[in-house]
């Protein structure tokens, strides 16, 4: 009987569309379903309401979105998460790298507590902690403000003193900053890394114009060969957070130094497929399946 894994999405996406057809190929069977449509009944027979699994559990799932929610919502859909692990299901990623990667404070927690190279970063709540943060380390050097929930570059600005940082309503209350690292050319880039299983399955670049050098805001991607450190770096970044893919932001200092900027528990691909031979979808539906054996 081929395998049933849940493909965790929010609609038959691109990426979702690649991963059906990926586990398709590989003999098993993928079942999409929104985590927003799962939820817990003590009358189920795991405990669970899980769309296309009423009788058994799913052999493995991949989460490719948790999708947009109140705190509850996300909450909870979190917990479907969890719960499907102390059911003994393998969770491509489980809730807690998922976790630790959307709050980007706790992302550069471990990093750094891992011992692995990332820019000076702080984590405050509230505009009079933040304004006396600036005020200290401005003179340093500008620095990046970004949403601890962000995503894909949206919200991100440079903030050179204390004027510069937005009303605590904009940002939640929190203020997330890491120190900038100015471009050495006329381009902006950095590298994106995406690691699989413990392998570094596809690399870009990223170039732009401007300093945000995310493809959704209009990043271009380039072919990109890491070099051995470079790769290393980016798998020790996926196992800090315990993530079992996850792209990884790197970025070159001044120095040549190769810096992790941040980590995606639930990274998108498209870009990166346009400039890589590899089926990245396939050596993601193969990870799983491995597993499984």
């Amino acid at each position: 009987m081929p395998k049933r894994i849940a493909l965790l999405t929010d609609g038959a996406d691109w990426h979702a569309r690649a991963l059906l057809a990926a586990f398709a190929a590989t003999g098993a069977a993928g079942v999409p379903l929104r985590l927003a449509d799962c939820g817990f009944a003590t009358t189920a027979p795991h405990g669970l309401v899980l769309p296309g699994f009423s009788e058994t559990l799913p052999d493995a799932v991949l989460v490719r979105v948790v999708g947009d929610g109140s705190f509850e919502e996300v909450t909870r859909r979190l917990g479907v998460l969890h719960a499907l692990h102390a059911l003994g299901v393998p969770v491509w990623n489980p809730a807690t790298a998922i976790e630790r990667c959307v709050d980007k404070s706790m992302t550069s927690f471990l990093l750094a507590a891992a011992g692995l190279p990332t820019p000076p970063t702080w984590t405050v709540e509230g505009l009079p902690a933040a304004q006396q943060l600036v005020a200290r380390e401005a003179g340093s050097g500008v620095l990046v403000l970004k949403p601890l929930f962000g995503s894909q570059g949206r919200g991100l600005r440079l903030v050179a003193g204390p004027e510069d940082l937005p009303p605590a309503e904009e940002m939640r209350g929190v203020y997330h900053l890491q120190r900038y690292l100015p471009a050495s050319g006329p381009d902006f880039f950095d590298h994106r890394l995406l690691v699989c299983a413990g392998d570094v399955i596809g690399a870009m670049t990223r170039r732009a114009r401007r300093w945000i050098t995310n493809v959704h805001q209009g990043g271009r991607p380039e072919p990109f060969s890491p070099d051995a450190a470079m790769a290393a770096l980016a798998v020790a970044a996926a196992e800090a957070v315990g993530a079992r893919y996850a792209g990884i932001d790197v970025l070159r200092d001044a120095a040549g130094r190769a810096l992790v900027l941040e980590v995606n528990s639930m990274p998108a691909w498209q870009g990166l497929q346009r400039v890589t031979e590899t089926d990245i979808a396939r050596r993601l539906a193969e990870a799983v399946l491995a597993r499984l054996r």
